[in-house]
């Protein structure tokens, strides 16, 4: 195996096949970089038997061949190399990586025993690679990162015919948005469970590419998911297990809410929160024309601050963590936030929190994308 590559397009080939590599792999193969040169075309990929990544460039190719060799090395030798032509040879146990005045030589893994990266023939379905990238990182944050419920630590993924609609909770929150899909295949409902890492990573990576395409394969060898932007894919094998049925916690119908700048109250909620503890609540007393923060903190300290709002029905107080309501208002990615109210049989308790975008004070509220906070789950 001989080429040559531009060294900029081969560093960020390197550097998206090895992002996803484990830690910690199982095997010391499974660290490996796989890559191939055909023709004019260099592949290069990783796989650890859950996730794969796979990307194909141009490069001048004098002799054909595999290689296998440490991807976070490759990756960070890639990302420093100077600016000239990359030249790469196979000799014998050795890769040799030459760029300018530098020069490398790696120890090549057995290729022969490297696993087959996985290939998928079929389309689902795509979407838009810059919303669906947005409807990523609103949701995911809201995933659990406690592995000890596998099945919430996922982004569960509903397709029917023209929508997909991406969930994520953590048992105190959830977040839901949906999207515009474009069926490629039979058109039936689909759903998969997807590791939040995974999907975070991919919302990033295929931001600026034009399209996604997503295929779902559920047979009886194998559950994944793979994701494609350009010359690009990514991989992951579903989680197994029954997504909780978090979509019913939504109410149909909120009379009682506020309208807020969603920047005034970010801020305000920054500023009365430097006197809390980590794990205490910011108290929200909402009546017309304001809603007023307070923070009691340690030592005796305190602060208070209000902030304009429009509420529609009656007064409210409610108690809400306050990253949790930042995540929120953060993700609404507009100028204005509503909050919704909701009641429960205790008159004392308020029930979930609702918080929905809106492009100005006056506007309906856009419901492609929900928030859901439950201020009782969050106080025990």
């Amino acid at each position: 195996m001989r080429f040559t590559v531009n060294r900029d397009v081969f560093s960020d080939a390197v550097s998206f096949a090895v992002k996803l590599l484990p830690p910690r792999p199982t095997q010391p193969l499974l660290s490996g970089a796989l890559i191939e040169a055909d023709g004019d075309q260099l592949t290069v990929s990783s796989f650890d038997y859950e996730v794969s990544a796979r990307t194909s460039i141009t490069a001048v190719v004098a002799e054909g061949g595999r290689a296998l060799v440490s991807g976070r090395l490759l990756g960070e030798i890639a990302q420093r190399l100077p600016h000239s032509d990359v030249e790469v040879s196979l000799l014998e146990s050795r890769v040799e990586v030459r760029c300018g005045s530098a020069s490398f030589s790696l120890p090549a893994m057995p290729v022969e025993e490297y696993p087959q990266v996985p290939r998928i023939d079929t389309v689902s379905g795509s979407m838009p690679a810059d919303v669906f990238s947005e409807a990523v990182s609103q949701v995911s944050l809201a995933a659990s990162k406690d592995d000890v419920t596998p099945v919430i630590t996922g982004v569960q993924f509903e397709i029917d015919s023209n929508s997909v609609t991406l969930t994520a909770t953590d048992r105190y929150r959830v977040a839901t948005r949906s999207i515009d899909w474009e069926h490629r295949d039979s058109g039936e409902a689909l759903t998969a469970l997807v590791p939040s890492k995974i999907v975070t990573e991919v919302g990033k990576t295929f931001a600026g590419v034009g399209e996604v395409q997503v295929s779902i394969v559920k047979d009886a060898d194998r559950e994944l998911i793979a994701f494609t932007g350009g010359t690009k894919t990514v991989t992951s094998l579903l989680i197994k297990g029954n997504y909780p049925p978090v979509g019913r916690l939504f109410p149909e119908n909120i009379e009682n809410y506020a309208v807020i700048s969603t920047s005034e109250l970010v801020e305000a909620v920054g500023r009365v929160g430097l006197v809390l503890e980590r794990e205490a609540a910011l108290r929200f007393s909402f009546a017309e024309g304001t809603v007023t923060l307070e923070a009691a903190g340690t030592e005796s300290a305190q602060a208070v601050e209000t902030v304009d709002a429009h509420l529609v029905g009656d007064e409210m107080v409610v108690s809400l963590k306050p990253q949790f309501l930042l995540d929120g208002l953060r993700s609404t990615h507009s100028e204005f936030a509503r909050i919704g109210f909701t009641r429960t049989d205790n008159p004392g308790k308020p029930g979930p929190v609702l918080i929905t975008s809106q492009r100005s004070k006056d506007d309906a509220d856009e419901k492609s994308f929900r928030y859901l906070l439950q201020p009782n789950l969050l106080l025990r």
